[in-house]
């Protein structure tokens, strides 16, 4: 296990240490949620013309469940079950991380952007595939931007990025199923 926690830091420190000042203002909109809201406006309309306005209620009902789900997830692993620093709180690996964020939270396993990212991706992607062709692969690369965004801002190790990942691919896909039985008998 401790290899493993050292691979980890070495790789943050790799990819945290690629970034440079021309980018930092690109990483920084990608992690701000509230610079995705146009995104989500956009995904909203699909949903209104595909679904109708019961659908549409439907699916914000949904995704406020798994947005919880995530964030709560995260927080429960991050601030009870596991309490491990940030890499901007980390001896040993803070004096070498490109800190950029505005803040360094205290814990970080696992990332809740990643996790509230990734489980919107499958959800979406899942949901909208029969009616957007691209639209699966543009929402799971779009997450995986905003998922490395964490790292290149100094916040979070790869571990908490991929794990974030893998635990909101089940909820999302868990969301897709319900959103799909609701359609079906209330839309």
């Amino acid at each position: 296990m401790e290899e493993l926690i050292q691979l980890d830091k070495d790789l943050f420190l790799y990819l945290n240490n690629l970034g440079s000042p021309a980018w930092d203002g690109f990483w920084l909109f990608m992690t701000e949620k509230l610079y995705q809201i146009p995104l989500y406006m956009v995904l909203l309309v699909f949903f209104y013309k595909y679904f109708g306005i019961r659908g549409t209620v439907i699916t914000l009902i949904v995704v406020a469940l798994l947005i919880t789900a995530t964030d709560q997830l995260s927080n429960l692993f991050k601030n009870v079950l596991f309490m491990r620093p940030r890499p901007c709180r980390a001896d040993g690996v803070a004096e070498f991380t490109r800190f950029i964020a505005e803040r360094c939270g205290r814990h970080g396993y696992f990332s809740g952007h990643a996790a509230s990212s990734m489980a919107l991706a499958f959800f979406t992607g899942l949901t909208l595939r029969k009616h957007l062709k691209y639209i699966f692969p543009f929402m799971v690369v779009w997450s995986i931007i905003v998922s490395y965004s964490r790292i290149y801002l100094g916040v979070h190790y790869p571990g908490d990025i991929v794990t974030g990942m893998a635990i909101s691919i089940l909820l999302g896909v868990g969301a897709f199923k319900l959103h799909t039985f609701l359609v079906k008998k209330y839309g």
